[in-house]
């Protein structure tokens, strides 16, 4: 009798000690080697993110692992979002991770070509869960977009340029929000200040910035370009930039020419005075920067590309010397 209740004895024991073993290994103990990002959509499922993990890093114990995922019921509650799953993590960590929604934001960066609805679409689809046609209809939303002051005809304005931490299920109103506060952020008092002393306010300088980034990616030349069009606003002259007649044809045009110039729209400048009714593209904070400190050159009223073709510009001061240098660079260009 005192045998059989030794080994009963003995058996709890041990059932005690694996289940102790189990529950730390499940809770405590990490179960991968290596690192994973994991992204999960609206129909991800438990075995799609045991199979992506078992891509990315070493799982210790696959079959603990799915058990856990089954007691925590992670076919039900399972969130959507961007994961990190690390060799510090057990099973029951990711799993109450999945659950919860506990993200790893994304590196989103809004940057470069911004000239069209489509490649704003297009940059932010590329980089959140959102496909394209989503985001396309998400911009086209008036009620959605007169929330940040802006309409389906002209979204530029809506946008900022930088690089944002934010969630990868985020969506198109999340980017706006996020845009917003850091547009608010650099229109400080002293920039607003610099802007006043140009002679314009904060949209107008975002329409000049625009147009600045439509004509030269050369950054030591960009505040010469601004003073340029800041001159010949002062002056009351047409501002006749090509950039806003291509915006005029949606940017199709492989070279402006003289018969585009006839295109009766506010945003060509080459028929309307001053500056457009809205910005032609996302300009980039270095372009704002150009227009906030310009260089006024001592007057520089045009500018032509450099006949040396590198992508730089020539500046003058009279039309006479604007016209030399713009034959030196189509001469240049029969040459070549």
């Amino acid at each position: 009798m005192k045998t059989i209740l030794k080994l009963l004895a003995l058996i709890v024991c041990l059932a005690a000690a694996l289940f102790a073993y189990n529950w730390l290994r499940d809770n405590k103990m990490p179960n991968f080697y290596g690192k994973a990002e994991l992204y999960v959509g609206e129909k991800t499922t438990p075995d799609d993110v045991v199979d992506s993990l078992k891509k990315h890093l070493r799982v210790l114990s696959e079959r603990r692992l799915r058990k856990v995922f089954a007691e925590k019921k992670v076919a039900e509650f399972i969130k959507p979002g961007h994961y990190q799953v690390n060799s510090k993590h057990s099973s029951v960590y990711v799993a109450r991770m999945l659950n919860n929604g506990w993200q790893t934001p994304v590196r989103f960066t809004l940057a470069g070509s911004l000239r069209t609805g489509g490649e704003i679409a297009r940059k932010i689809a590329s980089q959140l869960e959102a496909d394209s046609a989503s985001v396309a209809a998400a911009l086209s939303d008036s009620a959605l977009l007169a929330r940040f002051g802006v309409t389906p005809e002209n979204i530029f304005p809506a946008f900022f340029p930088a690089t944002y931490d934010i969630y990868w299920n985020a969506s198109v109103e999340d980017v706006l929000e996020r845009c917003r506060k850091a547009a608010d952020a650099f229109w400080t008092e002293d920039n607003l200040v610099k802007a006043a002393r140009a002679g314009l306010s904060r949209s107008e300088a975002v329409v000049l910035a625009s147009i600045v980034k439509g004509e030269s990616h050369y950054k030591p030349e960009l505040s010469k370009i601004a003073g340029v069009y800041l001159n010949r606003l002062k002056r009351g002259m047409l501002l006749q930039a090509d950039p806003t007649v291509a915006y005029c044809y949606d940017y199709e045009l492989k070279r402006v020419l003289y018969r585009h110039l006839e295109f009766d729209s506010p945003y060509n400048t080459y028929k309307y005075a001053g500056l457009p009714p809205g910005p032609i593209c996302v300009p980039d904070k270095e372009y704002l920067e150009a227009v906030l400190n310009p260089d006024y050159g001592g007057g520089n009223l045009y500018f032509c590309a450099s006949k040396n073709l590198d992508g730089t510009h020539v500046f003058a001061k009279t039309l006479e010397a604007h016209n030399r240098n713009a034959k030196a660079f189509q001469n240049a260009i029969t040459k070549k």
